[in-house]
């Protein structure tokens, strides 16, 4: 081969790589723009998620704290009284843990006999977190489907008879 042949096949190679590149150029964004989303989602789907466990694990430790607490409340009154004014104190108690969740957390303390023959006294905290309508993050149309509705924890103590008052 003569070299300017050579040469002129070598600008003609020069020519279409260089058209194929000017065609390549956006290739990189679109695909970028295709698959963002998907990455985006599935981050904020495990950071959503990890908020939630957290938030979880919070309404427990709360619940057991509040149990815990109407093991110590002392009272002269009545049976009833008592065990009103212990679930009380354990709602108190649990909503100082749960204290970043204690404007959408509701409380509900109860009483009932337990053990055998039903000769002691239970106390039950019960701690229910409406998470729908007070989401700790902003939940992303898709992941509304799967993100639970509330959240709940309960603790229960058992009380000797003689303890109570």
């Amino acid at each position: 081969m003569k070299p300017a042949t050579m040469q002129r096949a070598c600008l003609q190679h020069q020519r279409i790589h260089q058209r194929v590149a000017r065609a390549q150029r956006g290739a990189t964004a679109i695909e970028f723009a295709l698959v963002f989303p998907l990455f985006f989602a599935i981050l904020y789907a495990i950071i959503t998620f990890s908020l939630i466990l957290v938030a979880q694990q919070n309404l427990t430790l709360a619940a057991e704290e509040g149990a815990r607490a109407a093991l110590n409340w002392q009272s002269n009154t009545s049976l009833q009284t008592a065990l009103t004014n212990r679930g009380n104190a354990a709602c108190a108690a649990a909503k100082l843990v749960a204290s970043k969740l204690v404007q959408a957390m509701q409380c509900t303390p109860s009483s009932a006999t337990c053990g055998p023959g039903g000769a002691m006294q239970c106390v039950n905290v019960l701690l229910t977190y409406n998470y729908q309508a007070n989401p700790i993050v902003p939940i992303l149309p898709l992941l509304g489907i799967v993100v639970p509705k509330s959240l709940t924890s309960s603790a229960t103590v058992q009380l000797n008879p003689e303890n109570i008052q």
